[in-house]
């Protein structure tokens, strides 16, 4: 080892082991990340790095090459750098090669881990990697930049890359279009680099969310897995990449435009988080620890949320006092606990057309404010919530009118028009201060206690001060969210961007809920929220009961089924509940009912997805924390290829306690082609949790698009 070597430091919790060491040169390298391996000597972890060390062969480099924590292409690394850059005008390396690194321990929070420091003078580049491991084993990494010689850097990128097994040789990433976000896509991890590359601006209905690499045939309770995710809200990159030389590596970070971050001398960029998340038995596991981060970033993650009556599919843009207040009545009288008033509110709003940027109430459509429905609602014992839009304007609206410099823009004609709207440019200071000014001003007038917050179109052509400006919206937007939060603490903000195109681990820092999708199809958001679900915990993922009719696909289901989908998520109704004949009305305020007797679980117990043989059913738990108590939503999304569809196996369970299950769907509000003796013996038999996990239970005769809840409790 050289003198400026460090001892290797071994980071273990809930099973996870990270080793991080030097190699012969002193510089870092991530030896290790996965199955815990117990509590090794320091001379033992001396002898894995030497076990570790790489041989020189033919045609290659004359010294053994380690690819470090920070892969470098100035030291032959051969695939995606984690550095890119250059000095305009300097005649030193463009690139570093960082030496001189240091090591020292670093936490935050609850986290423990490592401060890593390389340096080099001639190039002027310091780089520092944070490596924390969380108490349930989520490690997390992330990388900055600081210029430390004269002249100006410009950054291309700036990447953080974790290594994985390399028997881990299939991927699933995710993919999707406005009402179909996140489907997976599975394929074999060969040589080369699969990269996932977000250009809107915001996260994006396409958003790959996590990178999974795992063993062949991983599911969501079997195989062994390593995934990561690029907690960014704007541009960003994610990436899986296997080279020739054998390196196997997961990476990701912002994407950079040229020229739009350049770091003056002693300024740094610090790199957006990295999650990695490890699991030896599959999906579940894995997202755990994702969703045991989440709920400890978000204050109100654990807290039960109200239910949300939401006006949007109810009545659009015809806003007239006596309809709304009848339907607030009416959903009161089902149990709902907070009435959202959606898009159409404000100054010239009749359609999507105008309006957008000026944040007053309408008095033509308001003559006495908002204060009539506001104080109606809150009469009625529920809170009361308003849609907002703040980072976008209409050319349609008073304020792109008087100010259209505030128009984000890379050309002098605004870019291409998209929902009839153009974004606002939150980095022109007075465009910021007016759009905050506004909204708090709101929230002085009128009791609000939530706004839904939504971003309708990608960023396009977007320029500020001559440079790229997605980088500082973004920022920009974290703030005023933060701004929002301090002056109002009570105050809850849903994240929606035309439904699922802002869903990331940094916006749920800023917001205590994500509305996955537009589209509250049930059929369509089984699948949906099963894969939203890898990143996000189920009490900060909204999902609400619609019509009959799914205004996005024009699918007709009963009432059963739409409400067993939303049954163990922040629970809500988007549906003029109005015209509802008693029987109807009843029975949802049956399924609310249900929802609040398990919703005391869903901020704090444990998201599980049972594999099942039949593609055509799909079945998600919630498990409490003690596991003396489970919920589980059986639901088919197509024909069972089989009459008697294969065994349902209940995982997440205590294996050693016996659980006495019943069936509690709501309703009678199903279609069902038959019943077994055990399921009509409802709640007459009990069997031990490794039982029903292994041997499992028969379901019935299923039809298509239907679904049962079970309850379990242990005796």
């Amino acid at each position: 080892m050289t003198a400026d070597a460090f001892a290797p430091v071994h980071l273990n919790r809930r099973g996870v082991s990270v080793v991080v060491a030097s190699d012969d040169d002193g510089v870092p390298v991530l030896l290790h990340w996965g199955a815990s391996l117990g509590d090794p000597s320091l001379e033992a972890l001396a002898d894995l790095v030497a076990a570790r060390r790489p041989g020189v062969s033919h045609s290659a480099y004359d010294r053994p090459r380690t690819t470090g924590l920070v892969p470098e292409v100035t030291k032959g690394f051969s695939g995606t750098p984690a550095l890119e850059g250059h000095r305009v005008g300097g005649e030193s390396a463009a690139l570093p090669r960082l030496s001189q690194w240091s090591c020292e321990p670093d936490a935050d929070g609850p986290d423990t881990g490592v401060r890593l420091t390389g340096i080099d003078e001639e190039a002027g580049w310091s780089v520092e990697v944070r490596l924390l491991l969380s108490d349930a084993g989520l490690l997390r990494a992330r990388t900055a930049v600081t210029n430390t010689r004269d002249g100006v850097l410009h950054l291309a990128g700036v990447r953080t890359a974790l290594p994985v097994g390399a028997h881990a040789s299939e991927l699933l990433d995710l993919t999707g279009r406005w009402c179909l976000e996140r489907a997976p896509q599975r394929h074999p991890w060969v040589q080369g680099t699969h990269r996932r590359d977000g250009r809107h601006g915001r996260t994006g209905h396409d958003a790959t969310l996590l990178m999974v690499a795992g063993t062949p045939g991983f599911g969501f309770s079997h195989g062994e897995v390593w995934g990561v995710h690029t907690a960014w809200s704007g541009d960003h990159t994610t990436y899986a990449e296997r080279t020739a030389e054998g390196d196997c590596l997961l990476g990701g970070g912002e994407l950079l435009a040229a020229g739009e971050v350049a770091l003056e001398p002693g300024e740094t960029y610090v790199g957006p988080w990295l999650l990695g998340s490890w699991s030896g038995e599959g999906l579940d596991p894995m997202s755990h620890r994702l969703h045991d981060h989440l709920r400890a970033r978000s204050p109100r993650s654990r807290t039960e949320r109200p239910v949300v009556a939401n006006t949007w599919e109810a009545v659009y843009f015809d806003h007239d006092l006596d309809r709304l207040t009848h339907l607030a009545d009416v959903a009161a009288s089902a149990g709902v606990e907070r009435f959202v008033l959606d898009d159409g509110w404000f100054l010239g709003r009749r359609a999507a057309t105008a309006g957008l940027g000026d944040w007053t109430v309408d008095p033509e459509v308001w003559p006495n404010g908002l204060h009539p429905l506001v104080d109606h609602v809150r009469g009625l014992g529920m809170q009361f919530g308003l849609w907002v839009e703040p980072e976008m304007v209409n050319l349609d609206s008073e304020v792109a009118r008087d100010h259209p410099e505030r128009v984000l823009r890379g050309h002098s004609e605004p870019p291409a028009s998209w929902r009839d709207q153009q974004v606002l440019d939150l980095q022109d200071e007075a465009a910021y201060a007016s759009v905050r000014d506004a909204l708090l001003a709101l929230l002085d007038e009128y009791d609000i206690a939530y706004l839904k917050w939504d971003h309708n179109r990608d960023l396009t052509d977007a320029t500020h001060g001559g440079r790229p400006a997605v980088h500082g919206q973004t920022l920009a937007l974290h703030r005023l969210l933060d701004e929002l939060h301090t002056a109002n603490p009570t105050l809850e903000i849903e994240s929606c961007s035309s439904g699922g195109a802002r869903v990331d681990a940094a916006i749920l820092e800023h917001t205590d809920r994500i509305w996955p999708s537009d589209t509250i199809d049930p059929l369509e958001r089984q699948s949906i929220q099963r894969w939203t679900s890898l990143l996000v915990p189920p009490e900060l993922m909204g999902s609400h009961v619609g019509g009959p009719v799914a205004h996005t696909t024009g699918r007709s289901h009963r009432l059963g089924y739409r409400a067993a989908t939303a049954l163990l998520y922040s629970f809500g109704v988007e549906w003029d509940v109005t015209g509802l004949d008693p029987l109807t009305l009843d029975a949802l305020g049956r399924w609310i009912e249900l929802h609040k007797q398990v919703r005391p679980l869903i901020g704090t117990g444990t998201l599980v997805h049972p594999d099942h043989a039949d593609p055509g059913v799909m079945v998600t738990g919630l498990v409490a924390a003690d596991r003396s108590e489970a919920w589980y939503v059986v639901a088919t999304v197509a024909s069972t290829a089989t009459q008697h569809p294969a065994a349902l196996r209940l995982t997440g369970l205590d294996p050693d306690r016996t659980y006495r299950i019943a069936d509690v769907t709501a309703t009678a509000d199903q279609h069902d082609m038959g019943l077994t003796p055990w399921w009509a013996a409802s709640g007459e038999q009990a069997l031990p949790g490794r039982v029903l996990a292994t041997a499992g239970v028969s379901l019935p005769v299923m039809a298509p698009e239907s679904a049962r809840v079970l309850r379990l409790v242990a005796t």
